[in-house]
């Protein structure tokens, strides 16, 4: 027979269990937003790895054509001829840089905002100073910009743009003589670079030659 102040062992077990549970669900809670946060987390890289791929893929700079002013049988100027690629985006050339190399020397050159000019004048080679540019520095000319997106504190392009980066290779290299390899690209700050590969002629027997 229970004594009137027994323990009720059936009560414990029951809370016990009830503590349990309900750690249980704190726990579940827990982990399920911990797991919210990192789904989230990770969908916004992989949105940004995205898009930011797409603006790698899809945005470039082309180089069409490569010309070279030639005066005492050296190569003492380059205009080198950049337009955007098809569908790419808006490209910023005070953000973008022209390497050049030669058989001995390597130069990487950024734009200099004192040497632009928003259209060719007295001739391709003519139209800006080039005695201010210096073996770091490239000029910029622009040929065609409909939208006049392409202005000299912001040298913007985009679809449709025409512009050409000037260089004074008697700064750089001393002069290109001839049978001279010369590579190198023009590097938008995102999206696929213009390439630049030539080899000088054995003679040069015009002023303005077509290198490219």
């Amino acid at each position: 027979m229970r004594g009137i102040f027994s323990a009720d062992t059936k009560a414990s077990i029951g809370i016990g269990a009830l503590i349990v549970f309900i750690a249980m669900v704190l726990v579940a809670g827990v982990t399920a937003s911990v797991m919210v946060q990192v789904m989230g987390g990770l969908q916004q890289q992989a949105l940004k790895t995205g898009q930011d791929t797409i603006r790698e893929v899809s945005s470039g700079l082309r180089v069409s054509l490569v010309s070279g002013y030639q005066a005492g049988s050296q190569i003492t100027q380059l205009a080198v001829f950049v337009s955007t690629i098809a569908g790419s985006s808006d490209i910023d050339l005070s953000e973008s840089y022209l390497s050049l190399s030669e058989t001995s020397e390597q130069v990487i050159l950024v734009y200099d905002s004192d040497c632009f000019a928003s259209s060719v004048s007295s001739g391709l080679f003519s139209t800006v100073n080039s005695s201010n540019l210096t073996a770091t520095t490239f000029g910029i000319v622009v040929v065609r910009d409909v939208d006049s997106s392409c202005q000299s504190a912001t040298p913007i392009i985009n679809s449709d743009d025409l512009v050409v980066l000037l260089v004074n290779t008697t700064e750089c290299f001393s002069g290109i003589a001839t049978r001279t390899d010369v590579s190198g690209g023009v590097v938008p700050e995102n999206g696929m670079g213009g390439v630049i590969s030539f080899t000088t002629p054995s003679a040069f027997t015009k002023t303005i030659i077509d290198l490219q």
